[in-house]
């Protein structure tokens, strides 16, 4: 099983995946150990002076005022996690919560929080037995850390609260705890505090985002070549030395995905033979441009994502030098923004898929193909319906666009009065994701249809796009034919999508694509 070590200088999205995704164990390295302890070392030292230091010997938020005995410390630090488990709504999916504890123990681990080592093992122990903490959707202003979801493990690391167990079932903390040999923890000064104060649910979230996103644009470069293959359309537009004078990195490397799959096509500029177009409709020739600048977005999300994987993200923050500080680096702001410009980048994508997919079904538009790609149009109804389903996918997609990092809502007795929403961003970006897979996954249904009812002896399809059908008639997505229950359909051309398969079906015939 893959291992990773946990270090002092932050972590990679690709180990945030393998532990949110593929359940790798994790280690804490000598050197965390060693920084875990020189940190307590000065919390402990602070902690037995008069004067009080937030968040190890005063209250929090709006209640920082308040000096707190060193009997009640303990109390303190139990209190703050149980007030804070407050979330509500439907569970958070396990890959979420495995995601934002990981992050918290990269935090932890830096050295800048004064958990003792420990707490830290504890978090550890609890991942690797494959414990799940129960997470509920709401409950996180993205501001002074995503507080509810991350007081909810920290609840289980206590022993308290329900968990899910590696077989898939909800029980008590403390009877999962014990199952596995591992000892709640007795929280003291500061560690409640330290767990709950970070931006971890937003960033693991924007993290397999991010993995998710760059599968399904390449995936979608080549059902747009698809679909302007099935139309007939021209690839003169895609030449490298038109999109070098416009020099975006994102749309340099979607057209030349799309030149590369439609390499050695039949169909192409067939039109320009019987029926000239001067050129195609924006939906299929700026293709490039739109999805490029999504893609752009993603590498500016990807740069944000790195320097908050190698941030210590904590209130106060345990310096070197035996400082205490309060600091505001826990505002969701940076990673709020990123994942709203994410939604807006998928949304934009999907739409126009949605539009080629319109223009495949449209017999006035679509170049000579049967009306709805039906196999008799009147008494078949062929792919309408899909297009109506795309649709409605687009619209919500939409909705979801509108960004969460505009809104803020005052909280704390007026103590956080400005809340970035970061949290709110991630689950509709992951929303966004489902529904950009079904629509990609829709356009490659009626691509793929298409482009079987063009070919004949005279006009045959790229050897990519060839590949590309016979994988997805391999996996059950099915071709022209009369009407039939078409759900299960959709369903395996989503399966198919989500799975990478078009991606894989195609680089053995054009190569790696960007």
């Amino acid at each position: 099983m893959h291992t990773v070590v946990v270090g002092t200088s932050g972590t990679t999205a690709e180990d945030v995946i393998a532990v949110a995704r593929g359940n790798a164990r994790i280690e804490l390295s000598p050197e965390a150990l060693g920084a875990l302890a020189r940190a307590r070392e000065i919390v402990e030292a602070l902690a037995a002076k008069p004067e009080p230091v937030y968040g190890v010997s005063t209250g929090f938020g709006a209640l920082a005022t308040r000096h707190i005995n060193q009997d009640l410390r303990a109390q303190l630090q139990r209190n703050i996690v149980r007030s804070h488990a407050a979330g509500m709504g439907p569970r958070v999916e396990r890959e979420v919560v495995r995601a934002l504890m990981f992050l918290r123990l990269k935090t932890v681990a830096s050295g800048y929080t004064g958990v003792r080592p420990e707490v830290a093992q504890t978090m550890a122990d609890v991942l690797n037995a494959g414990i799940t903490p129960v997470v509920h959707e709401y409950g996180s202003l993205g501001c002074s850390g995503d507080l509810a979801p991350l007081s909810h493990c920290a609840l289980t690391l206590m022993g308290e609260g329900d968990a899910e167990g590696p077989d898939g079932e909800v029980r008590p903390a403390g009877e999962l705890l014990a199952a596995h040999g591992i000892a709640p923890v007795e929280l003291r000064e500061k560690e409640g505090l330290a767990l709950l104060n970070g931006t971890d649910g937003m960033l693991g979230m924007l993290c397999m985002a991010l993995a998710d996103l760059k599968k399904l644009f390449t995936s979608a470069d080549v059902t747009a070549a698809l679909s302007l293959e099935a139309l007939l359309g021209t690839d003169k537009v895609l030449a490298p030395e038109l999109h070098a004078i416009r020099p975006h990195p994102g749309q340099g490397a979607s057209a030349a995905n799309m030149l590369a799959v439609l390499a050695g096509s039949g169909l192409t500029g067939h039109h320009q033979d019987d029926s000239p177009r001067v050129q195609d409709a924006y939906s299929v020739r700026c293709a490039p441009q739109v999805a490029g600048a999504g893609r752009d977005t993603i590498s500016h999300a990807e740069l944000v994502a790195s320097r908050e994987l190698a941030a210590a993200v904590d209130n106060p923050a345990v310096l070197p030098d035996g400082r205490v500080e309060s600091n505001g680096n826990f505002h969701g702001a940076p990673v709020a923004y990123v994942l709203d410009f994410l939604a807006i980048a998928a949304a934009d994508l999907g739409s126009i898929a949605e539009r080629r997919t319109d223009r495949l079904l449209d017999k006035n538009r679509s170049h000579g193909l049967p009306a709805f790609l039906a196999d008799d149009a009147g008494v078949d109804s062929g792919l309408m319906i899909a297009q109506y389903t795309q649709a409605a996918l687009v619209s919500e997609m939409k909705r979801l666009a509108v960004p969460a990092s505009a809104d803020s809502i005052p909280s704390s007795a007026m103590q956080e009065d400005h809340v970035s929403m970061g949290w709110s961003a991630a689950r509709k970006l992951r929303t966004a994701i489902d529904n950009l897979t079904r629509i990609i996954a829709i356009e490659l249904y009626a691509a793929t249809r298409a482009i079987e009812l063009r070919t004949s002896a005279h006009l045959s399809p790229a050897p990519a796009s060839a590949a590309v059908i016979a994988a997805a008639r391999a996996a059950g997505v099915e071709g022209p034919g009369p009407d039939r229950f078409l759900a299960p359909d959709l369903a395996a051309a989503e399966a198919f999508v989500r799975a990478g398969g078009v991606v894989e079906a195609v680089e053995p015939v054009t190569g790696p694509l960007a």
